[in-house]
């Protein structure tokens, strides 16, 4: 069975996204793949069990049948860590994850496997990404973020880990390349890290719609309530507008796939931004959010409704709320599928999956 252990050198690199196009282009070359999260930090509770947000969106997006378990055996909730340090338990631990690799790499041809962070998160409880993929005999794919000097420095830390432990490190693909640089840093980082004896399988351009969120992801990181609007959950937020203007204000911004954030007390900048939208066909406003916790009149609501403008409620303040969307980092979704397939053929075409498969 091939198998290949993808790792980032820090949050935010776009490992997520690589892992989702790699697994599909693999299986383009694998009748029967595989996949798995051994050790996952951000997870939901499905049929009453801890697992891994990553494995449940792999799972649903590629229809795979194999357990919730043995894809997302480790899921680390809070009190885990502390928990471990009192009362070490790595025999049990490195037995739950051996099961689940064994269950899940029954019959498979290819299985790909997606670490957490960088190299050594998880050496809290002696299972950090290194040392899962010495259990697993497994070679590292290490994703990066574009850039020269500092994708190399951190490139060569997380080695340095992979190293001490007797892992192999297969090469790096270096993601998110902003496209005014992306010759320069194509070629220089190529060329230094070949210097270190690093293989670059691909170099993957930024596309700024892969960060956007949508209302349905607003939602649950803002803890929000849906007014109205549920069909517009999957409008996809490009820039959010705080209304803290005056009404003549609001009609000289331009509101293309925004989101409005303000009291509903606003009442004039809500019925400003209503009368774009009823008289301007083509008038993309993403979403309305209410803070504060303050409904809106129920005439308001019922104009809003018309307009087919998803409207939620949070008891935060505008500012904390822009705050907290600014700062989110955005995951991708299920029902995001044109981001899905933008991930996949950014992977198909700027990373060499045969020559991967060839090395595995």
């Amino acid at each position: 069975m091939k198998k290949i252990f993808v790792v980032a050198t820090r949050q935010n690199d776009g490992k997520t996204m690589v892992s989702l196009g790699l697994f599909n282009a693999l299986k383009k070359r694998f009748s029967n793949m595989g996949y798995m999260k051994p050790v996952g930090q951000q997870y939901k509770i499905i049929d009453g069990k801890k697992i891994d947000k990553d494995a449940a969106l792999v799972r649903d997006i590629y229809k795979l049948t194999d357990s919730f378990q043995a894809m997302s055996p480790i899921a680390v909730a809070q009190g885990f860590t502390e928990d471990y340090i009192e009362n070490e338990k790595l025999e049990y631990l490195t037995q739950k994850l051996k099961e689940a690799y064994n269950e899940i790499a029954k019959n498979k041809d290819c299985l790909l496997i997606e670490g957490t962070g960088h190299a050594g998160v998880g050496s809290v409880f002696d299972l950090s990404n290194a040392n899962v993929a010495k259990l697993f005999d497994a070679k590292v794919l290490l994703v990066s973020l574009g850039g020269i000097g500092r994708s190399i420095d951190e490139i060569m830390l997380n080695k340095a880990v992979f190293d001490q432990m007797g892992v192999s490190l297969m090469g790096v693909v270096i993601n998110k390349v902003k496209q005014d640089k992306y010759d320069k840093i194509d070629h220089f980082i190529r060329k230094g890290l070949q210097r270190q004896g690093i293989k670059v399988w691909g170099v993957i351009p930024f596309v700024d719609q892969l960060i956007k969120p949508n209302i349905a992801g607003l939602i649950e990181a803002l803890d929000a309530t849906v007014l109205t609007g549920s069909e517009g959950l999957t409008n996809h937020v490009h820039r959010f507008i705080i209304g803290d203007m005056m009404p003549h204000e609001m009609m000289e911004k331009n509101l293309s796939n925004a989101l409005f954030i303000a009291p509903a007390s606003r009442d004039g900048l809500v019925m400003t931004l209503l009368c774009r939208k009823l008289t301007q066909p083509d008038f993309a406003l993403s979403g309305i959010i209410f803070t504060s916790g303050t409904m809106p009149p129920p005439a308001m609501l019922s104009l809003i409704q018309s307009t087919k403008t998803p409207i939620l409620l949070v008891k935060q303040d505008s500012f904390s709320i822009a705050t907290k969307i600014n700062n989110m980092l955005v995951k991708v979704r299920e029902e995001e599928t044109e981001k899905i397939k933008q991930m996949q053929n950014l992977v198909e075409t700027y990373v060499d999956i045969d020559g991967l498969c060839q090395m595995m």
